[in-house]
């Protein structure tokens, strides 16, 4: 008896909870609300009344023909709501506009954009599916979507928008839910619903859960025939239904029937749910309490179609509770069949009434009382925003999902001990994958008709990434690897060291039979570009992986699974807002581009910004040289010059100051012996880093060399065949006696000093910093420098001597040189003395892209710590950008160049901090980091072509302008 009297009880206390349960159509001002709607619905004919509960499909990729129905449909039926479907955005707007103009009241327009406008219309942004926003822990970015998305609809002048997609996706062979689900876990299916809804009616846009009462473990397609659901009430209630329930307390504005067969909640098999009173009536309206707007799915998919026809489909789903009839066939059929149900009186006016006046209080909602025309002045603009793609790059960075993670080998460290080599598997391109992939170290796209071939051609990699790439164009095209993808997958991994990433649904894993041999994967879900860049920043630590699975995997990955890994600070790429830079203003380095090669400063160039750790500006412009045939790329290398002093030899001079073996406070005798009796003896490491030690700008150590009077080079030092007495290569078919490298030394020892201890930048100090390294660590300095640094940066593009490393097409040209070498200097140092030493100088001799300057610059911004490891220690990197002679006015710190200490702004643009640092090239190039604004930048050119009297790029100073356009854009 008392278990009888309390379950009375629960169903008292269940029923008073639902009766209270919030009504969502209920504005703020609800009694003008009720007053607005009730004079409309007084004033309202049957047909107009009628009218009110048809939402037609409208296109605006149609001609007149359609254009001409849509309209009788509205002056003839008096039908208030529309959805449009493909088409234009600008097209849908102004017949938004014309047919709002012509209807009696204001029609309510709605949209089937899940992912965005762009699930019906060209021209407007595209976001990730709800599979990939489901791998998502932060729900305030889905909440940030669903407003995003609220105001693309808002500016387009729609109201409702059906989504989300609540159905929980148990069923891996769901033909027509799958990616559109946020997974297959209640819970996180209901709260991504709960953010996206509160997100979109935020803004003002009706939010519509669909498909009720669930339409996540089918097999079948609805919109093709009927699908059944064969579990029981209890089951329902506590998965399919749960969301639902939830969403309803929220306040969620409209539901979607679906159209299903299920027996446990309609006995009639062929009745769909969605023309069922038992579903429609008793449960979500008495049961659940739900009293918004109740939309059927689509009246001309199958799942409906087939039970009747149209007219009495369409009757049924009124007679069964629904509000609105969504793109129903057969209107004046309809409207006949529906008064005849009135005049038999099997359908009453009220509950005609009933509907309608929740349609007119959800355009009150809307403020459709108050109905303004589409705007038609930047509406692409406003649909495709910067803020869009920033938000998109959240969403896409926390989905990222690692599944597994053996030996916790992502995200990669110690680059020097890998060697990678990218596989693409699947039938859509990876391009941008593999692209952002060599930003961070070499990576070979290795390919083979055969398998046999492929396995043999990876045999000297250690590390084998395969992407597996399916298209991205929406989320019912295939996800499955075929058979020959399989068994290659898996030979490649019985080989190889493989990290598997998947750019596909993550059910695409269950064909897999075996991941033993796979030792790592990660689960990136759509194939856009943004997934591709920021999934292989992902595997070099630039971000911490973040995302859950959504989805289990059969018994091999269970849903929630999802690694975290660390952060390693290596370089980040981006769009400029991401880190508070405006692209308009950026811009602007384009038009100095212009001027650059219009007024051939130089006939090719590449400029790179990064701040905060992110590159965000990455651009190459014009050609290799004036005959145009080569356009610079990204890739290419250029002669450095004397960025070689910052990016080479300083950070060997920092790391063997650390270690005590070229202490910056040491006299030039005690590390370099041999000059203990010379003038220059008693000059501090301090003083030569400063280049205030004396020493004379440079010594034209060729010309020593060359046939006096002439251009010629002596036969005494020069021989056009290499042997081991002509071993070092200054240029194509000259090579150096190896003894000249002695004589430039003793000159340097015998040089005069200038008479006046002051400032004067002379390359010379450098020349015994290379033999003072050398000394200390018993290596040249091209391989210290390669293994101490470049190495564990994934520098590969920097590096002396690059005909060793490089095509001749991926390297920069100098000049023409008619004064020493007599030929175009092609993949050889420019810098005569540099050349003089086999090409490995000090001073000069580095080549590199922009990309890798910018890896140093930013180790220097970041005190020394990059990819995980601290390589310098952070007082080191202090005690290096210091000014040491301020007061003699020296302005550079040590190796270091630094902004001007007056007002004359000739080092730097005038605009930078006085803790900035950086340094000048004589081929045109430059580099500058500041720790304030977190800015580097990078330009590299060969403005000595054609030859080194080219000096317009130096006279303009075209390179700090370019500097002050990028500090002018930061919009902090």
């Amino acid at each position: 008896m008392k278990k009888i009297i309390f379950l009375l009880f629960l169903v008292l206390f269940t029923n008073l909870l639902v009766a209270q349960r919030i009504d969502p159509l209920k504005t703020s001002d609800f009694q003008k609300q009720e007053i607005w709607v009730d004079s409309i619905l007084k004033n309202m004919t049957i047909d107009e009344k009628i009218g009110q509960l048809f939402m037609m499909q409208a296109y605006s990729n149609s001609d007149k023909k359609h254009e001409d129905f849509i309209s009788e449909l509205i002056t003839k039926y008096h039908v208030g709501n529309l959805i449009f479907m493909q088409g234009t955005p600008e097209k849908q707007a102004v017949l938004t506009n014309k047919y709002q103009s012509i209807s009696k009241l204001p029609l309510m327009i709605g949209f089937d954009g899940e992912w965005g406008l762009d699930m019906r219309l060209k021209n407007t942004y595209k976001f990730p599916w709800n599979m990939t926003l489901g791998a998502i822990q932060d729900e305030n970015l889905i909440q940030k979507f669903g407003e995003h998305l609220g105001k693309h609809c808002k500016r387009l002048g729609i109201h409702i928008n059906f989504a989300p997609v609540v159905d929980i996706n148990t069923n891996p062979e769901n033909p027509i839910i799958g990616n559109r689900s946020f997974g297959e876990n209640k819970e996180n299916v209901t709260e991504k619903a709960i953010a996206f809804s509160t997100g979109i009616q935020k803004m003002g846009v009706l939010a519509n859960a669909k498909h009720f009462p669930g339409h996540g473990d089918t097999a079948t397609d609805s919109h093709l025939t009927l699908p059944t659901i064969s579990f029981d009430k209890i089951r329902l209630d506590s998965v399919e239904i749960y969301p639902y329930k939830k969403l309803f307390d929220t306040g969620i504005a409209s539901v979607m029937t679906a159209h299903l067969s299920v027996p446990s909640l309609e006995s009639d098999a062929k009745l769909p749910t969605s023309l069922s009173k038992n579903v429609i009536t008793n449960l979500l309206k008495n049961e659940l309490g739900f009293n918004g707007l109740i939309i059927t799915d689509g009246l001309n998919m199958k799942g409906a179609s087939n039970y009747a026809t149209s007219a009495e489909i369409n009757l049924a789903a009124i007679m069964a509770g629904n509000d609105l009839l969504l793109i129903p066939n057969d209107v004046p059929g309809t409207v006949k069949i529906i008064k005849q149900a009135l005049m038999l009186k099997t359908l009453t006016e009220e509950r005609i009434n009933f509907s309608v006046k929740k349609i007119l209080k959800a355009k009150y909602w809307l403020s459709l009382q108050n109905y303004k025309p589409v705007d038609l002045v930047n509406l692409n603009e406003d649909l495709n925003t910067i803020q869009d793609e920033l938000l998109h790059r959240k969403l896409v960075e926390n989905s990222l999902t690692l599944i597994k993670n053996n030996q916790n080998q992502l995200p990669f460290t110690d680059l020097q001990t890998k060697k990678f080599a990218y596989v693409k598997l699947g039938d859509d391109a990876g391009t941008d994958f593999l692209q952002m992939l060599k930003n961070y170290t070499k990576v070979d796209e290795i390919s083979d008709q055969n398998l046999d071939g492929l396995i043999s051609k990876l045999k000297p990699y250690s590390h084998v990434i395969i992407g597996f790439h399916k298209s991205n164009a929406n989320p019912w095209k295939s996800y499955k690897f075929t058979d020959k993808e399989l068994v290659w997958l898996q030979e490649i991994a019985r080989v190889k060291n493989v990290i598997l990433d998947v750019f596909t649904s993550p059910y695409s894993l269950l064909q897999i039979k075996s991941f033993t041999n796979i030792e790592s994967i990660v689960v990136s879900y759509q194939n856009s570009t943004i997934s591709q860049e920021l999934s292989a920043q992902l595997l070099f630590g630039v971000f911490q992986a973040k995302g859950k699975l959504p989805v289990s995997i059969g018994e091999n990955f269970e849903e929630g699974i999802g690694f975290a890994t660390p952060n390693l600070s290596r370089l980040g790429y981006t769009i400029p807002e991401a880190v508070n830079m405006s692209s308009q203003k950026l811009a602007k380095i384009d038009a100095f581009a212009d001027t650059i090669l219009k007024e051939k400063m130089a006939p090719g160039f590449q400029v790179l910004v990064a701040r905060k750790g992110k590159v965000i500006f990455q651009k190459s412009y014009g050609y290799h040289t004036d005959e145009k045939k080569i356009l610079v790329k990204n890739s290419d290398v250029y002669d450095l010059a004397s960025l070689t002093k910052i990016l080479a030899s300083l950070p060997m001079i920092m790391k063997a100051e650390q270690e005590q073996k070229i202490p910056i406070n040491a006299k030039l005798f005690e590390i370099l012996p041999s000059f203990k009796n010379s003038n220059k003896a008693n000059i501090s490491v301090k003083e030569l880093l400063s280049h205030y030690g004396r020493l004379p700008a440079w010594i034209p150590f060729y010309q020593k060399t060359q046939v006096k009077n002439t251009k010629e080079n002596s036969p005494k030092f020069y021989s056009a065949t290499k042997s081991d007495s002509y071993p070092l290569e200054v240029a194509e078919n000259l090579y150096i006696t190896k003894s000249y490298t002695d004589s430039i030394y003793k000159l340097i020892k015998k040089a005069d000093l200038i008479a006046n201890q002051e400032y004067l930048y002379s390359d010379l100090g450098y020349y015994l910093f290379k033999e003072a390294l050398e000394n200390s660590y018993k290596k040249p300095l091209n391989t210290l420098v390669d293994e101490s640094f470049y190495q564990f940066l994934g520098a590969d593009r920097m590096t002396y001597l690059p005909l060793e490393k490089f095509d001749k097409s991926q390297i920069v040209p100098t000049e023409k040189d008619d004064y020493y070498r007599n030929q175009l200097v092609h993949g050889y140092v420019h810098d005569m003395g540099a050349a003089m030493l086999g090409g490995v100088g000090g001073h000069a001799g580095l080549f590199s892209n922009a990309n890798d300057v910018a890896k140093i610059m930013q180790l220097y911004l970041q005190k020394g710590y990059y990819g995980g490891k601290q390589l310098l220690n952070p007082e080191t990197v202090d005690k290096f950008n210091k000014r040491y002679f301020a007061k003699q006015k020296v302005r550079r710190g040590l190796g270091f160049d630094k902004p001007e200490l007056t007002k004359n702004a000739a080092a730097t643009c005038g605009c930078t901090s006085d803790e900035s640092f950086g340094h000048s090239g004589f081929t045109g190039t430059f580099t500058w980091a500041d720790p304030k604004s977190e800015i580097v930048y990078v330009f590299l050119s060969n403005r000595v072509y054609p030859n080194m009297n080219n000096t317009k790029l130096v006279k303009s100073s075209v390179r700090t302008k370019i500097q002050q356009a990028i500090q002018d854009a930061i919009i902090d």
